[in-house]
């Protein structure tokens, strides 16, 4: 197949740990013929949607962490249903620039590509708000724009945690207790002065024994998941504030939440999703750029991108 990489520059690839790295390398090890662009290089003349794509390939040894680990070969203007898949891996935060990506991904759609996940997914999960189409799972959650809203559900809970929508690897997320001095500076900033929308949600105490990011394939669960255990004095497992990733078996209530997604999620055209489960609760569905696929497969020999590549090669020829 020909499949087209959308995601951030190569060589800010950290190589031993990047999911997307472990796809494309699984998929060149099948003999498919991989490209990658920028999401701000798609366009569209008049109605047709393309991007600058260049093909590129592979240098050195498998585990080689140098930045000079591909070579690109002549870009060429290329309609994206030219390719046999398109893959989305741009990360976010998921900005107008973002949004602006996904609508011409559905008009690509529409013209014959075939992405994953599709346009249309990514703009319908926001990866916070996404959860409270699941609400059985999650714990108790508001989502406003109003600091006194928050301020109330704090006193009924006595312990919350706020984060914005639109960030990433923890970034902008508070844990609030009654006692915290500095609420209302806290909220002002991340509010923007009543401007801004947050989620704010009970603390579930369970964070102790990690963040755990359970992955959905093609309809299928990983049965292995990778909790992110916070560093000490840290509310945030995520691996990006510092949280330390350990591979373990599935809880019969992960297996419950992530099965009980799973079909819907294929109906919404969504490939791939990493759920954020915490003790029992769903705290996030992820579309844009899931991780995890070489923690999870290091630790536990189950091949991640093998399976993501075996689902993506059966959808593409849907």
């Amino acid at each position: 197949m020909k499949i087209l990489f959308i995601a951030d520059p190569l060589a800010g690839f950290k190589t031993y740990k990047d999911t997307t790295y472990s796809m494309m390398r699984e998929a060149a090890g099948r003999g498919h013929q991989l490209f990658h662009t920028l999401s701000g290089e798609l366009s569209a003349d008049n109605q047709y949607v393309s991007a600058k794509a260049a093909p590129f390939e592979f240098l050195g040894a498998k585990d080689d962490n140098d930045h000079a680990w591909f070579r690109f070969g002549e870009t060429v203007q290329t309609g994206l249903e030219q390719f046999d898949a398109v893959v989305m891996r741009t990360d976010p935060p998921f900005d107008m620039q973002y949004l602006y990506a996904t609508q011409l991904l559905t008009l690509a759609e529409q013209q014959g590509a075939k992405v994953f996940n599709s346009g249309q997914a990514m703009r319908d999960f926001n990866e916070k708000l996404a959860i409270l189409n699941f609400s059985r799972f999650i714990s108790p959650t508001t989502v406003t724009t109003r600091a006194d809203d928050v301020r109330a559900f704090l006193r009924e809970h006595g312990d919350i945690i706020v984060k914005p929508l639109d960030g990433m690897g923890g970034m902008g997320i508070f844990r609030l207790t009654e006692r915290d001095p500095n609420i209302g500076s806290i909220l002002e900033t991340l509010m923007q002065l009543d401007s801004r929308t947050v989620m704010a949600q009970r603390y579930i105490p369970e964070i102790v024994h990690g963040d755990k990011r359970v992955l959905v394939i093609g309809g299928e669960v990983v049965p292995y998941a990778l909790a992110r255990i916070p560093q000490n004095g840290e509310t945030r497992g995520n691996l990006a504030a510092g949280g330390r990733g350990v591979a373990q078996e599935l809880s019969a209530r992960d297996r419950e939440i992530a099965e009980t997604l799973a079909p819907e999620l294929m109906r919404r055209g969504i490939l791939l999703a990493g759920l954020d489960i915490i003790g029992d609760c769903l705290t996030e569905v992820n579309v844009t750029s899931p991780t995890g696929f070489q923690e999870i497969t290091k630790q536990k020999n189950w091949n991640v991108p093998a399976r993501f590549i075996d689902a993506l090669e059966q959808a593409a020829q849907v």
